[in-house]
């Protein structure tokens, strides 16, 4: 079976990407201190700008008050470890953040401050970029592609270089572990992990062991894709078309309590193949 070198594999994600409804860009054309640059530094995982535009869009009816707070709560989400803080966070994204501020009377006003729009995947902004360098508690790591929605990186998809010869599906799955426990900002709004050897591809969530990385074997939920078709385009195509993300996100993502430890799953998507991950 033929194997492609990193970035071969890289460009064909990204390309499968633009393909189904994201805007691709690489990590140096938005990099702190460039023309074009979305961040003021490394250490920052949150695309601020196009976060605050999506709150804007979202709830046009709210003052720029109750906006800042949403942003605030979205940057910063409360949890002791970083499990509890992605639980916080998925709420947020799929309930919505609850804000307070002062209407123009005095009074204080409560209102619901939407994230993401559910309904309609043209509503948001969706953002692929490759070769993002973050730097957190002295470490500096450099994932291989994430995925932005509203400025919020909710995906990374990691791809080891296939023609080294110690490369391996696992080691990539190594590599995001190592991520988690390094950069958990950048993984507090985590929904989907993939890993790829350039042949195989194994997708589960934030914390979890090998044993419930699995593999994704369907494109539209229908039928299972054809044997010619690379296991990376079918989950890009499959997970990642904005529409199927979606409906991931808020449907079949679940965290349960097991004995005191927070179990996160993803679960029951459709009749081929449902993933369940626990963590740790």
């Amino acid at each position: 079976m033929t194997r492609f070198s990193e970035s071969v594999v890289e460009d064909a994600a990204l390309a499968w990407l633009e393909g189904v409804g994201w805007q691709v860009r690489n990590a140096a054309e938005i990099a702190p201190g460039e023309p074009a640059a979305e961040r003021d530094d490394y250490g920052q995982v949150v695309l601020a700008q196009r976060l605050r535009n999506a709150l804007a869009k979202l709830n046009p009816a709210l003052p720029a008050e109750a906006m800042e707070d949403a942003f605030r709560k979205l940057t910063r989400p409360e949890g002791a470890d970083l499990i509890v803080r992605n639980r916080a966070e998925h709420r947020l994204l799929v309930d919505g953040v609850t804000v307070e501020y002062r209407d123009a009377d005095g009074s204080i006003c409560g209102a619901q401050v939407r994230v993401i729009d559910f309904d309609d995947p043209a509503g948001n902004d969706w953002l692929a970029v490759n070769q993002f360098s973050v730097v957190e508690h002295k470490h500096s790591r450099r994932p291989d592609v994430l995925l932005f929605v509203n400025g919020l990186p909710l995906a990374v998809l990691e791809l080891k270089n296939a023609a080294a010869e110690n490369a391996t599906i696992w080691s990539a799955l190594q590599q995001l572990q190592t991520y988690q426990t390094e950069l958990p900002t950048l993984f507090a709004p985590n929904a989907l992990l993939a890993v790829s050897d350039g042949v195989e591809v194994r997708v589960g969530t934030l914390g979890a062991g090998r044993e419930w990385f699995k593999p994704w074997r369907t494109v539209a939920g229908e039928t299972l894709a054809g044997a010619h078709m690379p296991e990376l385009q079918v989950v890009i195509e499959g997970l990642c078309a904005p529409r199927r993300f979606l409906d991931l996100l808020r449907d079949f993502i679940v965290f349960e309590d097991d004995g005191g430890r927070i179990v996160k799953k993803m679960a029951g998507y459709h009749q081929f193949h449902a993933v369940q991950v626990a963590v740790g």
